[in-house]
């Protein structure tokens, strides 16, 4: 979970102004989480606690109402009886990697996946992007080989993940469907060969750069074995205590 929160605080300061190059400083001062990160935090309070995803996303996003959200998710936190909207947004995609590390089977990683979406995200799309996250995490996470990673989740979601980040990157721009944003995060990773790197891929794609950096970073992370100790400091040094105190708890509990 620490790779996906990462993914997101660096790319934080590229949202708005994309870059379409990995030569960049990791972290810049201006570097701070956004919505990716406290929902994420959301869905792992949510595997912790055993509450419904439901609650633990709604109550965690109104401690912190400005974050970043988009106006439909506003509007739902808003809500005193949340309804999904019909939404194939990134938001389900961008705050499910905790799953992905929780559970123990596919079968499980799939239909949590899927609850985790539904509370707001309940268009197919925005469902199965979810899910190929998770999936893609939970994959790296048990040894699955980056090839082996690309077939099923190629034919389980039929994204074509056969380009490169070379093919993507100069046509790519700013775009807030899971459709056109998680096969190119995972791309991201499979392009990568180190946690860092598959990050600078994500963010040269001068597309959506947190949200992007937050799913490649989850999957880079559980590939990976971790973000490591410096990037996972900085991260740290960011957080909330109340934040900070849940993303300990899950490592402790499931890393």
């Amino acid at each position: 979970m620490i790779g996906a929160i990462a993914g997101d605080i660096i790319g934080s300061i590229y949202e708005h102004w994309p870059i379409k190059s990995k030569d960049f400083p990791l972290f810049d001062e201006r570097c701070r989480f956004t919505d990716d990160t406290v929902l994420t935090i959301g869905v792992a309070e949510a595997i912790l606690t055993g509450s419904s995803y439901l609650k633990c996303l709604w109550e965690i996003g109104r401690q912190y109402p400005r974050a970043g959200y988009g106006s439909s998710f506003i509007r739902w936190l808003s809500s005193d009886n949340p309804q999904p909207y019909n939404s194939w947004g990134n938001g389900s995609a961008m705050r499910v990697s905790p799953v992905g590390f929780a559970f123990s089977s596919e079968e499980d990683v799939l239909r949590h996946a899927k609850m985790s979406a539904e509370v707001s995200h309940n268009h197919p799309e925005g469902i199965k992007g979810a899910q190929a996250t998770a999936l893609a995490v939970f994959m790296g996470r048990t040894g699955v080989p980056k090839d082996a990673i690309r077939t099923r989740v190629s034919a389980l979601f039929k994204y074509d993940l056969n380009r490169t980040v070379a093919d993507i990157r100069p046509s790519y721009s700013f775009d807030v469907s899971c459709q056109g944003t998680v096969p190119e995060a995972i791309i991201a990773f499979l392009d990568s060969e180190t946690y860092e790197d598959a990050i600078r891929n994500a963010i040269s794609l001068g597309g959506d750069s947190d949200t992007l950096a937050c799913i490649t970073g989850g999957i880079a992370e559980a590939f990976y074995c971790g973000a490591g100790e410096t990037i996972e400091k900085e991260v740290k040094d960011r957080l909330t205590p109340d934040l900070l105190a849940v993303v300990e708890r899950f490592q402790k509990t499931y890393l």
